[in-house]
């Protein structure tokens, strides 16, 4: 499996969905991630491992705090290949559209 392909099948989870919306705002601890799910600090630190083995996010060390990152770059690149689908096929419509013109 491709990076981007760990990452969409990672965003295939609506709670990781949700922690990537949430990472987006700044970063977080595994618990304040944690607070508005009902979901142990253990089920959303397994969330969090899918998302930062899949390079959408990172955890640094801060003293005896774990911050949370969302890794734009990496988020930016599935809107690239995204925006290269919408493309193609926008073209492919086009194309048609006018075939049967």
């Amino acid at each position: 499996m491709t990076d981007l392909d760990l990452a969409f099948a990672a965003l295939g989870d609506p709670v990781r969905r949700a922690l990537v919306s949430r990472l987006a705002r700044g970063d977080a601890t595994v618990g304040e991630l944690a607070e508005p799910f009902d979901l142990t600090q253990q089920a959303i630190s397994h969330h969090v491992g899918v998302l930062r083995r899949c390079g959408l996010v990172e955890q640094r060390r801060e003293g005896t705090r774990r911050p949370c990152r969302l890794r734009a770059d990496q988020l930016a690149r599935l809107g690239s290949w995204i925006d290269e689908q919408r493309h193609t096929w926008n073209d492919r419509l086009d194309a048609l559209e006018e075939h049967l013109s």
